[in-house]
């Protein structure tokens, strides 16, 4: 391993008052099928969030230091790595341990950095390009020219989804909290953004022609969402839900369900098997790396804050402005 000390610097979390901090430790190692990844940019998560108050423990065998997607070099290879060589420019879907300056992942959860990719935006894409092609295209089945509603459409996983799905040939709406990100969201592909603190989605999805016609949700707002997005999907419609922001308790009329045939899933990427995401990492690279290599579709960044500044990058998530996503940087 070509490092010069065997320690990093990584983020850890007084449990007390969940203030973050820098600590440095070990670099860990890569153990079979996993590869080193020397991280210069990590991407924040709402998962993140939630772990560090202790709401979204991490799975036993996975790293306690929070942070779900790096993009970096890497710097070394365990036994069984497939492809990956030290000095390959990658990004990752960790298993924890993002926030730190060498990052632990599974080789079959490792992308190349697309073409024109800075590490900063290619360490916005694992959690949301996986999160984006399981729920919609594995587990929703969305076809081209399918009419789908994204909920949170200004958020790391909403923006990518709408070019993504737009990309694929899908007639995309959305909802988002101000003008300004509804009219920025239309103009990265969705046909209709709708401004849920002026607007009733359900209302103006009605207006235009379009109740009971929408054929995939993805929402992770959950509350009263729940019957209205039962009231608009359209016959053999599917509404996946990804979390539940406002609430995960609703009074519901399921007739719909039963008179329009609708499946109604969710799912949460970090509790699926390495086998179940290296085969969504194998689909992604089929399907939608050539537009990433092409520039067809991109992340949209919203700040970049240096590790020292964690605690001011959580803050900004946590207030629901930003548009796109918060990186880390090492």
């Amino acid at each position: 391993m070509n490092t010069s000390t065997s320690q990093c610097r990584y983020v850890t979390v007084n449990p007390d008052n969940h203030h973050l901090a820098i600590a440095t430790g070990p670099i860990p190692e890569p153990g079979p099928g996993e590869v080193l990844i020397k991280v210069h940019s990590a991407g924040l998560n709402r998962a993140d969030l939630l772990q560090r108050r202790g709401l979204y423990p991490p799975p036993e065998d996975a790293s306690p230091v929070m942070g779900l997607e790096v993009a970096g070099t890497v710097e070394a290879v365990g036994a069984n790595a497939g492809k990956w060589l030290p000095g390959d420019k990658v990004c990752a879907l960790t298993h924890g341990g993002g926030y730190a300056e060498y990052a632990v992942a599974p080789a079959g959860q490792c992308l190349p950095i697309p073409s024109g990719f800075s590490k900063g935006e290619a360490a916005a894409l694992p959690e949301a390009l996986l999160t984006i092609w399981h729920n919609l295209f594995q587990r929703a089945k969305l076809q081209s020219t399918e009419k789908v509603l994204i909920h949170g459409g200004a958020s790391g996983i909403g923006t990518l989804g709408i070019m993504m799905c737009a990309t694929m040939g899908a007639e995309v709406y959305t909802t988002a909290g101000t003008d300004e990100k509804c009219r920025a969201l239309e103009g990265r592909g969705a046909k209709r953004a709708i401004n849920y603190k002026t607007e009733d989605f359900e209302a103006v999805l009605t207006e235009m022609g379009l109740k009971n016609r929408i054929n995939v949700i993805l929402d992770m707002i959950g509350g009263d969402y729940i019957q209205k997005n039962i009231n608009v999907a359209a016959p053999e419609g599917r509404i996946v839900n990804i979390a539940f922001m406002n609430g995960f308790k609703a009074e519901v009329n399921f007739a719909p369900l039963l008179m329009k045939r609708i499946t109604l899933t969710g799912s949460t990427l970090r509790a699926q098997s390495f086998a179940q995401k290296t085969a969504m990492v194998e689909e992604i690279m089929t399907h939608i790396f050539p537009h990433l290599e092409s520039g067809e579709i991109k992340p949209v960044i919203d700040s970049i804050y240096p590790l020292e500044q964690v605690e001011q990058a959580h803050g900004h998530m946590e207030g629901g402005q930003h548009m796109g996503k918060i990186i880390l940087r090492m």
